[in-house]
């Protein structure tokens, strides 16, 4: 076997990429910059201490540096170390290399500073109302210089924002991801069915059967959203509207004045529980337990502020 096949065997299995690409032949920005150290401070242990080496260490990267350009590049002497001719042609080339790349890491932070000043969500109804607000506050203790803007609509919509690139993150309600996104189960959540005390329904002593649930005229939110999704998935699409509005806060409204029974999220639910505004009736034979995710485009997982929130609402 000919020496340049036996170094380009040895070169792949060694995981070094092939010998005639440029980063096998130009030397990293470590041993660069190691070199302009010695270049200024005439000294390699000056150098090494300068940027937190060990002096073998920084003795090995010249070595293989001078090795990997075939020239001498520093000579060494009690005195001190002083650059060779050739290692003064080489500083200067490797100067214009350091600033280039200052100059690109000072772009790269810029690009993240732009990326982290500001935060864009979509969220669904539920999650919006009620799980958001306090993940918000928790992220702004940590990021008090982003901005976040919130859009808040059905899972739907929320969908089409993140495929339009008009959202960072998003939180939909829905029985499965919609088309085109990445999730992350973030909580749990259950609907039940609601009404005002002067109903029936409030009275009655056994559960509701899920046939009488679809014969009956409910206060429902919009197709779209997360909680008809999920509705309309265990009662086979036979969900009656009586009214269908686009908030859960106008669903709740509706059903606190006795305009009808109304299927909501027990999250959304507590405090007309709680003080009886709203009456919780139960069910025989049908569940409506949903996962909450957070979405995304998918092969775009979250970063920056976004992948910060992310990790605020895990379950």
């Amino acid at each position: 076997m000919s020496r340049s096949s036996a170094e380009g065997e040895q070169a792949g299995q060694g995981g070094q990429g092939v010998p005639n690409s440029l980063a096998h032949r130009v030397p990293d920005l470590g041993a660069m910059e190691l070199l302009l150290a010695v270049a200024r401070l005439g000294s390699l242990g000056g150098a090494a201490r300068e940027l937190g080496i060990t002096q073998p260490a920084a003795s090995s990267r010249v070595r293989s540096m001078e090795r990997q350009l075939g020239v001498a590049l520093v000579d060494r002497s009690p005195r001190g170390s002083r650059l060779t001719d050739a290692g003064v042609l080489v500083t200067d080339w490797a100067r214009r290399i350091v600033e280039a790349a200052e100059a690109f890491d000072a772009g790269a932070q810029a690009l993240r500073d732009r990326r982290d000043s500001r935060l864009r969500v979509a969220a669904s109804m539920t999650i919006a109302e009620y799980l958001l607000p306090g993940w918000l506050v928790a992220l702004r203790t940590q990021l008090p210089d982003t901005a976040v803007s919130l859009l808040a609509g059905n899972s739907a919509t929320v969908a089409a924002r993140l495929l339009a690139d008009e959202a960072d993150l998003g939180f939909v309600e829905g029985v499965s991801v919609p088309a085109g996104l990445d999730s992350a189960v973030i909580a749990h959540d259950r609907l039940i069915v609601v009404t005002a005390p002067g109903h029936p329904w409030a009275r009655r002593r056994r559960p509701l059967e899920a046939a009488e649930l679809a014969a009956t005229p409910l206060i429902l939110r919009e197709k779209g959203s997360g909680t008809r999704q999920v509705l309309d998935a265990a009662l086979g699409g036979l969900a009656r509207p009586l009214i269908e509005l686009s908030s859960t806060t106008a669903v709740k409204a509706a059903a606190v004045s006795g305009a009808g029974p109304s299927v909501l999220s027990e999250l959304a639910v507590g405090e007309e529980l709680t003080t009886r505004r709203l009456v919780s009736v139960p069910l025989a034979d049908v569940t409506l337990a949903r996962d909450l995710r957070a979405v995304w485009p998918t092969g775009h997982r979250p970063t920056g502020p976004a992948r910060q929130l992310l990790s605020l609402t895990r379950v």
